[in-house]
């Protein structure tokens, strides 16, 4: 009975946050289409997500809320909320190598609430956010662009949340990921050495399993 009102629960939950999250990501996509880097794909892409998107959230809200219903509901609340901007990140960089301002925006208000509210340890998170987003920006000058402006922003903003150690953690974890899609890439010849590649996806599934362990 606990694991069916669960399941019900993130069904709802995952129906809801899903239509609308691929309603958000369409709007963005039709008001910024000079970014996109497959305009031609938007409308297959848009009819395919929901399909995608939303049995996706609700495998991974089940599995939380089954798995992690000891927490209090308002860390509860926030990891769904972590969990299903991570998602949405994915699936725009996956699809269109983007992640939008717009998105990252909101997130960061929510990760500044957090810290208080949650009773976290401000500092350690504020240095995280500050010295990942530096490191970055170094990073993409240095490789004169193969690490892209929302790479750097998002670096930033999973320090502002989740603090020096898992960010380190997370950072490490998504180049190695990374790392290695790139060379099977190569190998098959997917990718060329002059390809873009998108490495948002690496870190917010890192992000993500690492949030799960």
């Amino acid at each position: 009975m606990f694991i069916l009102m669960k399941c019900v629960l993130a069904g709802l939950l995952a129906a809801g946050s899903g239509l609308l999250g691929c309603r958000w990501i369409d709007a963005l996509y039709q008001k910024s289409t000079a970014i996109l880097s497959f305009p031609d794909k938007v409308a297959s892409q848009q009819a395919r997500r929901p399909r995608e998107l939303i049995p996706t959230l609700f495998l991974l809200f089940a599995f939380t809320l089954i798995t992690m219903h000891h927490l209090h509901p308002l860390r509860l609340a926030f990891l769904l909320v972590f969990q299903y901007f991570m998602l949405l990140y994915t699936w725009t960089d996956m699809e269109q190598h983007v992640m939008f301002d717009r998105m990252m925006i909101p997130f960061t208000v929510l990760g500044v609430i957090s810290l208080p509210v949650l009773e976290r340890v401000v500092t350690d998170h504020i240095e995280a956010a500050a010295v990942g987003g530096i490191v970055f920006l170094l990073l993409a000058i240095v490789t004169h662009g193969g690490i892209g402006g929302g790479d750097i922003k998002l670096i930033a903003v999973l320090g502002l949340w989740l603090g020096t150690d898992m960010l380190l953690t997370i950072v490490i974890s998504g180049v190695v990921l990374a790392g290695i899609a790139a060379i099977i890439m190569l190998v098959t010849k997917k990718k060329g050495r002059q390809d873009y590649f998108a490495y948002g996806p690496y870190f917010t599934l890192s992000a993500l399993a690492f949030t799960l362990l």
